[in-house]
């Protein structure tokens, strides 16, 4: 059964929608899974009808990012929104949709970059619940690739090289979600403690080198050669990855409470939602750049933020206040999912940038990340509220 038969979406404008009338919190958790499913159906059928959002390399290459048939970090996003959903709820279509994304795509293979390893941390995720071990070779080379073969800054970070550029000596935000977070679940799913050790360091040097310790968001990038963060951009969607992955990395580690790691992380974290919750915009929605206005209002990383928000508040990580700020977000999110399951207001992949209207002028459309960054807020507001 294809994923588009078993996830057809319903009618249900959403302007109409109970949820959106709700004064303190939504009404019922089918409502939000009907979002959810509505989300999953126009995630898993997106294309690229012009051709414009194809990534061509000066190979000759062309990479779709944005179909579901493709093989990069948007797949990856998109395929660890749907597990969590599955994880939560059981619900067979979507475990079969993950299943049959990597049956069909393993089977071609890929090359190793920071982005196309996003999609192991779903993969390590689902070997866990199975142990089918012809899985384990694929993570294994995987993780040995990100360990001893994968390109470093000095002072030993990952250096962010994907499909299209090198990114010479330079350290990106996003490189914690995409490389850092598969290689510690890998490490914990085939027991290579050195993986672990390894992810570790990844996040304390990436924090040395992007945080902006004046607000506590984070730089999107930073350059060795240049010693220099570029713009200086305070990316929203950036630092939607450091919102998510932080409390992600410690539940996974299950790090005890006095652990040095832990505590170290999560005051890098308080200090960044503090600020986030001051910038939030009255629609419940961030800015492009956090701390610019004059930027575009922004969904995905707006349900990214709220995800690891609503998470490190469930989790105790943070303190229970800042649930009020993610539940403005999730309001926002909501009414920003079009009839036929679509999130808008969704900035297209966005390498780095020499000046900031370099990230003003990224175009908006629809991309797996979107739909799986909503799907991550969804599925972890029904598991705070209801």
């Amino acid at each position: 059964m294809t994923a588009e038969t078993t996830l057809r979406p319903k009618v249900w404008p959403v302007k109409h929608s109970p949820l959106l009338r709700a004064p303190e919190r939504f009404v019922t958790r089918p409502q939000i899974r009907e979002l959810i499913e509505r989300l999953t159906a126009n995630l898993v059928s997106i294309t690229d009808e012009t051709g414009e959002f194809l990534l061509r390399l000066d190979d000759g290459r062309v990479i779709d990012t944005k179909g579901w048939a493709g093989w990069e970090w948007t797949h990856g996003i998109g395929l660890y929104g749907i597990w969590q959903y599955w994880n939560q709820t059981g619900d067979t279509a979507m475990r079969d949709i993950i299943d049959d994304w990597f049956a069909a795509r393993l089977a071609e293979g890929t090359t190793k970059n920071v982005n196309t390893m996003a999609p192991f941390l779903t993969l390590a995720c689902r070997y866990q619940e199975t142990g089918d071990r012809t899985l384990v070779p694929w993570l294994d080379s995987w993780a040995e690739w990100a360990m001893r073969d994968m390109p470093r800054t000095p002072r030993g970070g990952m250096q962010h090289v994907t499909l299209a550029e090198e990114n010479h000596h330079q350290l990106w935000d996003d490189t914690l979600m995409m490389t850092v977070l598969p290689l510690a679940k890998i490490g914990v799913v085939l027991d290579r403690p050195q993986y672990v050790r390894e992810a570790t360091f990844q996040f304390l040097t990436h924090v040395t080198h992007l945080i902006d310790r004046t607000t506590g968001l984070w730089f999107h990038g930073f350059s060795f050669a240049g010693q220099e963060h570029f713009a200086r951009a305070r990316w929203a969607r950036g630092n939607s990855w450091i919102t998510m992955v932080i409390p992600d990395f410690i539940e996974l580690l299950d790090l005890p409470a006095d652990d040095p790691v832990r505590r170290f992380l999560l005051e890098v974290l308080a200090a960044q939602v503090e600020t986030l919750a001051e910038l939030q915009h009255e629609s419940g929605l961030w800015h492009t750049l956090l701390d610019d206005p004059t930027s575009y209002l922004e969904a995905s990383a707006t349900a990214g933020i709220a995800y690891g928000i609503l998470k490190a508040v469930r989790k105790g990580y943070l303190d229970a206040r800042y649930g009020r700020t993610a539940e403005r977000a999730v309001r926002a999110v909501i009414a920003n999912i079009s009839d036929d399951g679509e999130l808008q207001q969704v900035s297209f992949g966005t390498g780095m940038g020499s000046d900031l209207d370099f990230y003003r002028e990224i175009p908006l459309t629809s991309m797996p990340y979107g739909q799986a960054m909503a799907i991550l807020c969804l599925a972890e507001y029904c598991r705070t509220y209801y």
